[in-house]
């Protein structure tokens, strides 16, 4: 093959050659070692009268560029290093260019060489030639460090006035790059003051690279750009009246990046400002209309703005437009075309979830399409939708996308979603199980284990509502467990579901209708000889020994499980074992008391000063024993480091405490059980096995039982509580009905239902534009088939509770009625169980290490049924009329004159405080002294105040909370523990004296919410608490400002925060 045609040399051309052909990375490891050495010997020095192999200019190059690769490729090239600072000298522009971009490729930040380029670098900045000027401005954004930012700034900023506008617009990049190394050098204020005047540059090509930077200093603060928006919306005016010239077009559309960059700006500026946003409605609806011409540029505009609607301040018009155009997008045959419209749905879908009744049917479609990538983007927006009424639909969707995939990011992705999901918008406490069940067995050991803690909580738990609704839950859950352990191996399930499994069956097997105890006690005992994980096995091991003290007899199999365990390698197993047999063989009539039934979240009462020896010591003692003596105290602190050896030379003895767990922990947090007073739970219908403990289950009259540590304990702390199903949203005729409790929040986003029809029109994504038409007329009904009718179905179930016209979703099918548990006589005096047989001497082994039942414990989930999310997109009701009498305070912009703006009532004056009563004169302390009462000095109410103006409570209602509570972008999160607000009728009363009002008060989850505003409702704030019981009469109070002012929303928060220590 001919070489001369790209100017390599046959050396060269033989490396290329070799390394695209090397088969592994050993071999390419061999073939760039070979070429390092090649590459030294032509920096050696040659005798006199040899020509040096890197005097030519075109070698030198050449050395360079094989030098780059051995970089690229992992190994060290930094022998010839020298050579690329030397070639940047050149007075050549190709050898120079060559030589800074080895230099900027392969010298570390912190290189010295880096320094022998600044002379260099200043030199090209000073030429008179254009092109070494733009290769220096290169070269200084790729190589300059913070240490040389004040050498090179000076000269960088005089080229922003250059004649050429490529140096001017190589500048102001150059310059972002020195103001993001040394904001000390290249201040906030002569950055912006830079940019300003480059925005108003005469040539496009430096006002769009200005873009640029303004994008990337509006991300971290855009207050300092909202003046410059009428600019913006000037310069995207003429940009698309096509005033640039023609070379910026592209197919036809005027300078699609800088309108892309311009309508960015805009959306970051405009973010909850509703002032800000008033300027750019109308100049985003032509961008949007002049840009559907049909091909991808035009279409990668409007996505664009329909981002930036999403992200300002709402506008009918414009959403209605952005919904049209997302209708498009989705409708389309073009699969690219649909990720757009799914992507933007998504987002839409957030803030405004009524625009996505309309696409159910094309949402269903994308669903089944087999593009991966687009399942994918339908699987995020189902994420986004879902709601206490579509979750059983969307959840299903997830499990069986999850089945079908091998991707692992995505299956990580998608089994923390389900379990998300799962938690939030649960409609029951089965469903949750068996819901949690199946992804347990579909991911595995992806599922994180407080996933696993959490549903042994609420097993054991329950809700609290009654007992025989707890009961009810934990025989659903142990039937489920007891179908997989008939029709599935140990070595089909996966490690988190077989622990779970062995600790349900464990505590509550005698629930089960379809197995005796006697069974599931040998089968727990032949799943014991699977190959099993060490920590399984523990888990097994254990839920053996409670079914053995719960049957009341030791069978076989579990007798030779006891004894094969005594001689295991495992430690803390072989412990167990070992502790179990003595148990059996020595005080088999304690099982009951030791291992009792469904005590697993009973406080334990620990005796610290194990008063239940005080027998056996006062016998010592009268036998002779000599009494306890208390030794020295020695410890570290205590000891004289500057004394002589002499006085210090006994050793310190004490052992080190033992490591808390979190096990341990869980216990000694405890505050509540499963029955009071340590009483095991009666059920009618439900008696405990003949084994189980019918009194007192963790302590007696006479001895307190410390807790034992075993991996298998139960950590309750933070139980989640289930509440009951959320009601079914009505039919379309009916009036919307008004929510109570905190799922008002989940009632959001009803109100204002865009009635843009689905699929008629066209643009030109298959017809002309349909912006600010009339929609056309009904088409005639058609017959649709049985597949349609189906899909219609799984739609509605999909949208059900998005908005009120939506259908409503079919019933699921419930599961079988669960038989009553079995009915189990009552214990009997029975035998002692059967011995296991002695084990073989062994020497007893102390434990040293402790095993917790998971690694970390993990929050609960939040409460779905009582407590609904109270930040869940739903659809909103309609706000409440406000007085004729009261001006409206605060109003949405629209730029329809004949829309009436919504209006939020000013607050009615607030009453005067009762008079106080006096309690002495109530009790008649002061009969004597007077006949009526003192009148107290009347004391001002508290409000807060800010910038000289008392906060005015805001009266609106809960749906209006919701909606208004993702438009502040403030947020000031308080964390504090209270001895004065304990309960959540003393922090709503501390709200309501700050001049907060009340929204409502969620008794069930110990939640609150207030509003407020200042200045007449310019600045709006939202609070919203929750208060959670710490013991000795404190109270943690979690609190969260958001406000459309930053600087209002962290004052009331420190406000707060001092007024409720």
């Amino acid at each position: 093959m001919a070489t001369g045609g790209i100017n390599l040399s046959k050396e060269f051309f033989e490396l290329l050659k070799a390394i695209g052909e090397s088969k592994s990375k050993q071999e390419e490891d061999r073939i760039i070692a070979k070429e390092v050495q090649c590459l030294k010997q032509k920096l050696e020095p040659q005798p006199p009268g040899v020509t040096h192999p890197l005097q030519s200019k075109k070698r030198a190059k050449e050395f360079l560029v094989r030098l780059l690769y051995v970089e690229m490729l992992g190994h060290d090239a930094s022998f010839g290093y020298i050579k690329a600072v030397e070639m940047a000298a050149s007075a050549s522009l190709y050898h120079k260019r060559t030589g800074y971009l080895v230099c900027g490729a392969c010298l570390s930040p912190d290189h010295e060489f880096r320094f022998m380029l600044v002379n260099q670098m200043q030199r090209d900045l000073q030429s008179a030639n254009v092109l070494e000027i733009c290769g220096g401005l290169l070269a200084s954004a790729s190589l300059i460090t913070a240490d040389m930012v004040p050498a090179m700034f000076g000269l960088v900023t005089k080229l922003l006035e250059h004649d050429s506008e490529t140096v001017r617009k190589k500048a102001i990049l150059t310059l972002h790059r020195f103001h993001q190394l040394a904001p000390d050098v290249v201040s906030d204020t002569e950055m912006y003051e830079r940019v300003r005047k480059v925005l108003c540059d005469r040539d496009p090509a430096v006002m769009g690279s200005c873009l640029n930077v303004i994008i990337s200093m509006s991300v971290v603060d855009s207050i300092k750009f909202k003046d410059l928006i009428p600019s913006l919306v000037s310069i995207l005016k003429q940009i698309g009246e096509h005033r640039l010239p023609t070379e910026f077009d592209y197919h036809r559309v005027p300078a699609p990046w800088m309108q892309i960059k311009i309508v960015r700006i805009l959306s970051l500026l405009g973010q909850a400002d509703a002032q800000a946003s008033s300027g750019m409605y109308e100049i985003l609806m032509d961008t949007m209309k002049k840009a559907d011409v049909g091909i991808n540029a035009g279409y990668a505009i409007v996505y664009e703005c329909i981002k930036c609607i999403t992200k300002i301040y709402p506008n009918t018009k414009l959403l209605d437009a952005a919904a049209d155009a997302i209708s498009r997008f989705i409708s389309s045959r073009s699969h690219n075309l649909k990720y757009l419209g799914v992507t933007g749905l998504a987002m839409i879908v957030e803030t405004h979830p009524q625009y996505a009744a309309q696409h159910q049917m094309s949402v269903m479609d994308c669903l089944e399409d087999p593009d991966e990538t687009l399942q994918r983007k339908t699987l995020d927006l189902l994420y986004r939708m879902t709601n206490p009424v579509n979750v059983e639909f969307i959840t299903d969707k997830l499990l069986d996308f999850l089945r079908g995939t091998t991707d692992l990011f995505l299956k990580q992705q998608l089994t923390t979603r389900v379990c998300s999901v799962a938690e939030r918008y649960a409609p029951n406490n089965s469903w949750y199980i068996r819901t949690i069940t199946q992804l347990f067995e579909i991911s595995g050991d992806m599922v994180q284990y407080q996933v696993a803690q959490n549903l042994m909580s609420l097993i054991a738990e329950g809700t609290g509502e009654s007992d025989e609704e707890d009961m009810l839950l934990r025989q659903t859950a142990i039937e489920l467990y007891v179908s997989l352990l008939q029709e599935k191996p140990p070595a089909k399930l996966p490690k988190i579901l077989l622990e779970t499994m062995a600790w349900c069956l464990g505590e509550y097997a005698y629930l089960s209708t379809a197995m005796s105890l006697e069974q599931i006690l040998n089968k727990l005992c032949e799943w014991n000889n699977a190959q099993l994980d060490d920590s399984t096995r523990k888990f097994l091991t254990s839920a053996i020994f409670k079914l053995v003290a719960q049957a009341g007899t030791c069978p076989p199999l579990a007798a030779a499980v006891v004894d094969e365990y005594t001689r295991s390698k495992d430690v803390d197993l072989q412990q167990r074992c070992l502790e179990f047999q003595a148990l059996l063989t020595t005080a088999p009539q304690y099982l009951g008391v030791i291992l009792p039934v469904d005590a697993s979240a009973e406080d334990l009462d620990v005796d610290m000063n194990l008063t239940f020896l005080d027998g056996y010591c006062q016998q010592a003692l009268a036998s002779g024993a000599s009494p306890y003596q208390k030794p020295e105290d020695d410890d570290d602190d205590d000891d004289d480091y500057g004394a002589p050896a002499a006085a210090s030379s006994h050793f310190n003895l004490t052992p080190y405490a033992k490591p808390e767990t979190n096990v341990s922990r869980s216990h000694a947090v405890m505050t509540r059980g499963m029955g009071s007073g340590g009483t095991a739970l009666s059920t009618p219908g439900v008696t405990p096995p003949p084994g189980g403990n019918t009194g007192t289950s963790a302590t007696t009259s006479t001895q307190s039982t410390t807790p034992q540590i075993d991996g298998l304990s139960l950590n309750t702390r933070g139980v989640n509580v289930w509440g009951k199903k959320p009601q079914t949203p009505p039919a379309a005729a009916a009036p919307p009905p008004v929510a109570h409790g905190a799922d008002r929040f989940a009632a959001a986003m009803s109100s204002g239902q865009s009635a843009t029809s689905f699929g008629g029109g066209g643009s030109a994504y298959g017809g002309s534009s349909s912006y600010g038409q009339p929609p056309a007329p009904a088409p005639a009904p058609v017959q649709k088939t049985a597949e349609q009718l189906e899909k219609e179905r799984m739609a509605a179930a999909l949208f059900g509770g998005m908005v009120p016209g939506a259908a409503p979703p079919p019933p699921a099918p419930a599961p079988p009625p669960m038989a009553p548990p079995p009915a189990v006589a009552p214990p009997v005096a029975a035998p002692p169980p059967a011995a296991a047989p002695p084990p073989a001497a062994a020497p007893v082994e102390i434990d040293l290490l402790d095993l917790g039942a998971f690694d970390d414990v993990a929050p609960t989930p939040a409460p779905t049924g009582g407590a609904i999310d109270i930040f869940a997109q739903e659809p909103m009701a309609p706000p409440p009329a406000a007085p004729a009498a009261a001006p409206p305070l605060v109003e949405t912009i629209s730029d329809d004159d004949g829309d009436e703006p919504s209006a939020l009532t000013a607050p009615t004056a607030a009453a005067h405080p009762a008079e106080p009563v006096d309690p002495f004169a109530a009790e008649g302390l002061l009969s004597d002294v007077s006949d009526a009462p003192l009148k107290m000095f009347e004391i001002a109410t508290p409000k807060f105040e800010f910038n000289g103006t008392a906060m005015a409570p805001m009266p609106i209602t809960t749906p209006q909370f919701g909606q208004n509570w993702g438009s502040c972008p403030a947020v000031s999160p308080v964390s504090i523990q209270s001895n004065k607000v304990s309960t959540l009728d003393a922090f709503m009363k501390e709200c309501t004296n700050a001049g907060l009002h009340a929204v409502e008060a969620i008794n069930a989850t110990n939640e609150g919410i207030c509003a407020g505003m200042v200045n007449g409702g310019s600045s709006i704030v939202l609070v919203h608490g929750k208060v959670s019981p710490a013991g000795l009469g404190l109270a943690k109070l979690d609190i969260t400002v958001k406000s459309t002012d930053p600087t209002l929303s962290g004052s009331l928060a420190l406000y707060l925060q001092n007024m409720m220590k």
